[in-house]
């Protein structure tokens, strides 16, 4: 797996970047890969009801895929709450889907 750790400015980095910046921030994964899988549903009703950050087309639909002593012992329930409690903003602000793929490193 690939660590993807940043210290970019999550207000003004795209969504995928804040994505990474918070979820870095808030497991300090040992490794995280975000990927935009926004293209594979731009033809569905919601991406013209909701095109993304700023009106932007993209940017709503993404897999996380992050591996983290923090999730040592956490359900799977827990790890995707958590996950989604670090990503409210994204998910209140554009991000329609999100799929989780949370371990911990002996997993």
């Amino acid at each position: 797996m690939t660590d993807h750790k940043t210290t970019a400015d999550p207000a003004a980095a795209p969504v995928a970047e804040a994505i990474k910046v918070k979820l870095n921030a808030a497991f300090s994964p040992i490794s995280l890969e975000v990927v935009d899988e926004s293209h594979k549903h731009a033809g569905h009703a919601h991406a013209a009801a909701s095109p993304g950050r700023a009106g932007s087309a993209g940017e709503t639909h993404f897999k996380v895929k992050v591996v983290s002593e923090a999730f040592h012992g956490k359900s799977r329930v827990d790890r995707h709450r958590a996950i989604n409690a670090a990503l409210a903003e994204e998910l209140g602000a554009g991000v329609h889907a999100l799929a989780i793929d949370a371990k911990a490193p002996n997993e």
